[in-house]
This record gives C-alpha cells, sequence and structure tokens, in this order.
C-alpha cells in the first residue's frame, strides 16, 4: 500500500512539474514574440515598399514599423511623404513612376513616360533620393521583342541624360509574365520578363546612370540561376526586391528562395544598394516583415 501511494504521489508531482514547464515554455514564447527587435548587422541595406502593407498600415505607421525593425527606406512611395519619412529617420529607396503597363517598348507611350519620369527625376535630386523605377511595358499583342527593345532603347535615351545631370539612377525592372493568378504576382504580356532581354536595353543605352531592378521573386520564375545572375550582372544592378515564390507571400520556409546565400552574393559583389521587401502578407504583416528584415540580415 505504501508502495502504491508512493507511486502516486510520485506521478501527481511529475504532473505539476510538467505543468509548470509547459507554462514557462509559453511565457518565454510570449516574450519572444513582443520583445524589441535585436540591431542589424547593417551589411544589407533594407527597405520596406510601402504598397504591399497599405492593407494593413498607413504610410506613418509604416515608417514607424520600418525604423523599429531597423530598416532604412520606406520605397515607392510620392514626394509629398518623403517629409513623414525623414521625420522617422528614413529614406525613399527609390521612386515610383509610369507604372508598367505603358512603357518605353511604344513610342506612342513615349512623350506620357518622359513626362513623368522627368519630374519624378527632379523630385528625386531635390529630395535626396537616388533612384526612380521604370518599365518595358506590355506587348499588347502587337510589339515583338526586337521592335520593343530598339524602341526601349531610342526613348530611354531621351531621358537619360536628364538623370546623368541630376545623378539619379533609372532602374528598368524584370517582370515576369508567367503567373497569370493574381494582377500583382505576375503579368502576362509584359514584354521585359527576361533578365538578359533587360540587360541588353541597357547596356545598348550604356550610360552609369541606367540600371537593372532585380527583382529576385521574378527572376526566379522567368530564369531562376539567381546568384550566378547576381554576379554575372553585377555593374548594372541598381536596385532588388525580394518576395516568396510560389504566391509572392512571406520569406518563409513554405516557398523555395533561400535568401540568406543570395543576400550574402550580394555582399560578396559590394552591392550597396537597398533591398526591397516587396511581399504579400499572408499572415500578421509585423511578423512576416520582422521575419524577412532577419533573414536577409547577413
Amino acid at each position: 500500500m505504501r508502495s502504491e501511494i508512493s507511486r502516486r504521489k510520485l506521478l501527481q508531482n511529475s504532473g505539476v512539474i510538467a505543468a509548470t514547464a509547459l507554462g514557462w515554455g509559453t511565457q518565454r514564447s510570449i516574450a519572444g514574440e513582443n520583445k524589441e527587435p535585436q540591431p542589424l548587422k547593417g551589411n544589407i541595406n533594407q527597405s520596406v515598399v510601402h504598397w504591399c502593407f497599405k492593407k494593413y498600415w498607413d504610410l506613418e505607421k509604416t515608417a514607424q514599423v520600418a525604423s523599429q525593425l531597423g530598416m532604412k527606406s520606406v520605397e515607392l512611395t510620392p514626394a509629398e511623404n518623403w517629409k513623414t519619412l525623414k521625420k522617422h529617420g528614413l529614406t525613399c529607396a527609390i521612386a515610383s513612376s509610369h507604372g508598367f503597363k505603358k512603357g518605353f517598348n511604344n513610342p506612342e507611350h513615349w512623350d506620357q513616360c518622359i513626362e513623368i519620369l522627368r519630374k519624378r527625376i527632379d523630385e528625386c535630386a531635390a529630395g535626396g533620393v537616388k533612384s526612380v523605377i521604370t518599365f518595358t511595358g506590355m506587348r499588347d499583342g502587337k510589339i515583338n521583342d526586337e521592335e520593343g527593345a530598339k524602341n526601349c532603347v531610342a526613348g530611354l535615351k531621351k531621358i537619360i541624360g536628364h538623370a546623368e545631370k541630376k545623378k539619379v539612377n533609372v532602374c528598368l525592372e524584370m517582370l515576369n509574365s508567367r503567373d497569370d493568378s493574381h494582377p500583382m504576382k505576375g503579368h502576362p504580356g509584359y514584354q521585359g520578363d527576361k533578365t538578359e532581354y533587360c540587360i541588353d536595353i541597357i547596356k545598348q543605352i550604356g550610360s552609369p546612370r541606367m540600371k537593372l531592378l532585380f527583382d529576385i521573386y521574378h527572376v526566379q520564375i522567368m530564369d531562376g540561376d539567381v546568384i550566378r545572375r547576381i554576379r554575372q550582372h553585377k555593374d548594372y544592378i541598381g536596385h532588388v526586391h525580394t518576395a516568396g515564390n510560389p504566391g509572392r507571400g512571406e520569406l518563409d520556409q513554405k516557398q523555395e528562395i533561400n535568401y540568406p546565400p543570395i543576400m550574402q552574393a550580394l555582399q560578396e559583389i559590394g552591392y550597396q544598394g537597398f533591398v526591397g521587401q516587396e511581399f504579400i502578407p499572408t499572415r500578421d504583416p509585423y511578423q512576416g516583415l520582422k521575419q524577412a528584415v532577419e533573414l536577409c540580415d547577413v
């Protein structure tokens, strides 16, 4: 009987110890979620792309979060918002411009694109913003790739001299044309859907201010071999974007891109520009952004 009582007490005590340990583990988990972010190494200049988080945060909140996470920029936001960014010690890594549907592959859109780009370049020069985005535009079922590239070279040459004068980079973005599941996950019909196609346009323009916006998500979908391409085209990369593939979600274990070695490759080539986090949140936006920032902090 005494043996049975001792055994019963031992089991009860074990249950108390286990429950206590579980409680401590839960407390540690909660504390870990709420703790302040650790200082970043700072080898990669990180930025957040505002449009991805507009559903959750206004610009003020986005800037607060970016600053808290140790980021240096909120990008692709209009010039009237740059004062708000400066208030939080941030810059706008790259300015928006004419959009991806109407670009330089079609001379019918040149006047509109050039007008917008000229204004943005002037705003960048005045506001200390180093880059502005540009696009090839859509094929529209009538512009073949050779003609589109020729038009892009001729059209961008009309504005690149102004960018040189103002010391602002014009970054041509390569976008994937494969994903048709969502209007911001892929862009069927976009002409500049290959890395080397965009690089060839940039080389023909022949200006140190004409650069490539190397979007890792889009490159992975259309071309792959991301690290080799970073090393191959290191002299032409002016800006970088991220997102998880497939789905353009967080940079987590549900997607296929291994981001730390890609960031290490950028560091190895001496890349001094920004890496913009441009994923579409599928869960808590703060936790997703925090995870991405920490993953890219190599």
